[in-house]
């Protein structure tokens, strides 16, 4: 770093991947969205979980997730303070639906805000940031 150029501040956009949670941002950086699957009540869930949240058992596997969703609600972020997120204003907060069941947190990317319907259909794509991070796009 240059005597001139201040050093770079924190960022809030990058998980800190564990030895749990190393498996799914692996399978990230690699192009495969993990989600969970439960052995014992056969429910999915994600977020990344040692157990399940249904039924509390501990017979958990990770499944390759089919990378299809549907967009259940969104919001247009027009102003954040934390860096990276204030250089990417406007950008999609979204919860979207998995095709196998669980919901997600996540943004949607490559869309016109005004295109944006409840119920539509994306596919999962990943922003790398030193570490891959699922975001989802139109189409299936």
């Amino acid at each position: 770093m240059s005597a001139d150029r201040p050093a770079p501040g924190p960022r809030f956009d990058l998980p800190e991947p564990d030895a749990f949670t190393r498996p799914y941002w692996d399978a990230a950086r690699e192009g495969r969205l993990l989600i969970r699957r439960c052995g014992g009540c056969g429910r999915a869930h994600h977020y990344p979980r040692e157990f399940c949240p249904y039924c509390w058992s501990e017979d958990v596997e990770w499944e390759r997730a089919s990378g299809r969703a549907t967009l259940y609600t969104w919001s247009v972020v027009h102003r954040n303070d934390l860096p990276p997120f204030g250089d990417r204003v406007p950008y999609v907060a979204a919860v979207v639906d998995l095709a196998e069941g669980p919901r997600m947190m996540t943004e949607v990317v490559e869309c016109a805000h005004g295109d944006l319907r409840i119920g539509m259909g994306l596919t999962v794509t990943f922003r790398e940031a030193g570490v891959a991070v699922p975001v989802f796009r139109p189409g299936r």
